[in-house]
């Protein structure tokens, strides 16, 4: 059964339609969040909404609202506690990986969980990774366990609470000797990597192409492969992204090849989360 299904004889009928299809729910079997976006025209039946979810979903004590969008350099958003445990740090399970985390002090994502596996499918043996914010390193770690001969990652991270997540997380997972925690701002951090990247990884949909020139900075001499992410109108979902690109590339004397384009998730109204895979060669 679905929220809008057990709600049927709650709520007036004219009122179903503005219940939520789907939701985030970060955790385990044990003990889990919910994170629903409510239009404003239903507002008023949140806890009944909440109620539902947690009947359903048997697992999740504590079911957030969002309040805003994603603001400031950490990429986090306001809540409000609509019912259960005000306690929202929850161990999120995904591939076989661990994941420590309070969805309302970092940034993470559940439904990118096929676009974290599907780019560390393609990190191959003995390459030296660096990771772009990585907030509490679910990037880092689900290629580790997927590549278990990758060289090294150096994950990059700014918001402090993600990062002390991040270190948690590597050890929860055993990977110290696979992840570099990083603790800084990816324009400052990342020049002690110059030079040194098989792979560069940018899983930030809106402002990554800012770090593009460092991205570049850290492929080695002979290139290398990134994963640059931008966003885009549904008419037009890689033109923009791929001239950023070769803008870049001409201004570091590479050349590129296109290697994938991707729709990963709906960023906005008619707006998608896209990525670009491409390798830069001499």
């Amino acid at each position: 059964m679905d929220v809008r299904s057990y709600l049927k004889s709650k709520i007036p009928e004219e009122e179903l339609r503005f219940i939520p299809r789907s939701f985030d729910i970060i955790g385990s079997r044990e003990k889990a969040v919910a994170i629903v976006e409510i239009p404003e025209e239903i507002y008023h039946r949140r806890v009944l909404i909440a109620e539902a979810i947690m009947k359903i979903h048997k697992n999740v004590k504590t079911v957030l609202a969002k309040r805003s969008p994603r603001v400031g350099v950490y990429r986090t958003r306001n809540y409000e506690l609509i019912a259960g445990d005000p306690n929202t740090e929850v161990i999120h399970k995904e591939h076989g990986c661990y994941f420590k985390l309070d969805p309302t002090k970092v940034y993470f994502s559940p439904r990118e969980s096929t676009e974290r596996l599907r780019i560390a499918r393609q990190v191959a043996p003995g390459d030296f990774v660096v990771l772009m914010f990585a907030g509490v390193c679910p990037y880092g770690i689900v290629i580790a366990k997927v590549q278990p001969l990758v060289k090294k990652i150096v994950a990059i991270e700014i918001n402090p609470i993600a990062y002390n997540y991040m270190v948690e997380n590597i050890k929860l997972n055993k990977l110290e000797d696979k992840i570099m925690p990083v603790l800084g701002d990816v324009k400052v951090e990342t020049s002690k990597w110059y030079g040194m990247a098989d792979r560069v990884i940018m899983p930030l949909p809106k402002g990554a192409q800012y770090y593009l020139d460092e991205a570049f900075n850290c492929l080695r001499e002979d290139g290398g492969i990134i994963h640059f992410y931008h966003w885009a109108h549904e008419e037009n979902l890689y033109d923009e992204a791929i001239t950023i690109i070769e803008e870049h590339a001409r201004k570091h004397n590479y050349k590129i090849e296109i290697l994938n384009k991707r729709k990963v998730l709906p960023y906005a109204p008619r707006v998608y989360k896209i990525c670009i895979d491409f390798r830069a060669f001499r």
